[in-house]
């Protein structure tokens, strides 16, 4: 009776393992890359210049598009659209000149519009 107990008990253990393991689970689909980036930050809209080597771009989801808060006084990239890869997202072109890629640990960021410069190159 004990080894019949054993096989049912290992045939209902089995099938839990394949499902709670799912190699089709791409990072591009879940929220990664939200968190806080450290590293080099910049902003110059002709007026204000500011630039840090300690700085912080905290990367927010909202919807399908991505908010990006800057510390240190750096005005914010609010409604940012993605193309999402395998393990990582890119946001090229556009109306602005743009580049950001952000995966799991990096973030670079090379944004231009008509009044302002933004960069970054951080990691977590």
């Amino acid at each position: 009776m004990k080894k019949h107990f054993k096989f049912l008990a290992f045939l209902f253990i089995i099938p839990l393992a394949f499902v709670a393991c799912s190699k089709d689970d791409d990072p591009a689909d879940n929220d990664v890359f939200v968190g806080t980036y450290n590293g080099t930050i910049s902003y110059n809209n002709g007026n204000t210049s500011i630039s840090k080597e300690t700085g912080k771009v905290t990367v927010v989801k909202t919807g399908n598009n991505y908010d990006f808060k800057f510390s240190d006084g750096i005005p914010d990239l609010n409604g940012v659209q993605f193309q999402k890869n395998e393990n990582e997202a890119i946001s090229i072109g556009s109306i602005e000149s743009k580049y950001i890629r952000i995966t799991a640990g990096t973030l670079k960021i090379a944004y231009i519009n008509n009044e302002a410069t933004w960069t970054a190159n951080c990691t977590r």
